[in-house]
C-alpha cells in the first residue's frame, strides 16, 4: 500500500544551478525507479540557515511530495547520507489532513501565481488612461 511522504532536503550552496538539478533529479528518478510517484516538487532557492551546519551558513531547499511504499524510506535515507552534496534532510510520512492541508497550499500557490499573469493580459489588451491633473494657477505678481 502505498502512503505519502513530503521529503525536504538541504544541499551545499557551493553546488552550481547544473549540479543542484542533477541531484534533484537523482532522487526523484530513485523514487519513480522504485514504484513511487512524485506529488509535487518545489524549489524554495538559497536560504541561510537557522545555524551552521558543517560551518555552512546557507543551502539549497528542495520539497519533494511523494508516494512510495514504507519500506522505500530506508532506502532513500540511506542516499541522502552517502550523498555529500546534502546536509541534511527530513523526511515525513503525511496523514488524511496533512495531505489536504498540501493540496489546499499547492492550489493556493497556483491561484497566486496566476493572478498576477491575468493581471498583466489585462494591462497589455487595455492601457489605463491617465487621469488629467488639474494644475493651480500661480498667483499673479504686483
Amino acid at each position: 500500500m502505498l502512503k505519502q511522504y513530503e521529503t525536504v532536503f538541504i544541499a551545499t550552496p557551493v553546488l552550481s544551478e547544473e549540479q543542484m538539478k542533477e541531484a534533484v533529479a537523482k532522487y526523484t528518478a530513485l523514487i519513480k525507479d522504485n514504484g513511487g510517484e512524485i506529488v509535487y516538487e518545489e524549489d524554495w532557492g538559497l536560504r541561510q540557515l537557522a545555524y551552521p551546519i558543517q560551518y555552512k551558513t546557507s543551502g539549497f531547499y528542495y520539497l519533494i511530495q511523494f508516494q512510495a511504499e514504507p519500506s522505500f524510506i530506508d532506502v532513500l535515507e540511506t542516499q541522502y547520507h552517502r550523498d555529500e552534496r546534502i546536509i541534511r534532510f527530513l523526511t515525513v510520512a503525511l496523514d488524511k489532513y496533512a495531505v489536504e492541508y498540501a493540496e489546499k497550499r499547492r492550489a493556493n500557490r497556483k491561484a497566486k501565481s496566476e493572478a498576477p499573469a491575468a493581471e498583466e493580459v489585462k494591462s497589455e489588451v487595455e492601457p489605463e488612461a491617465p487621469e488629467a491633473e488639474e494644475i493651480p494657477e500661480a498667483p499673479e505678481a504686483e
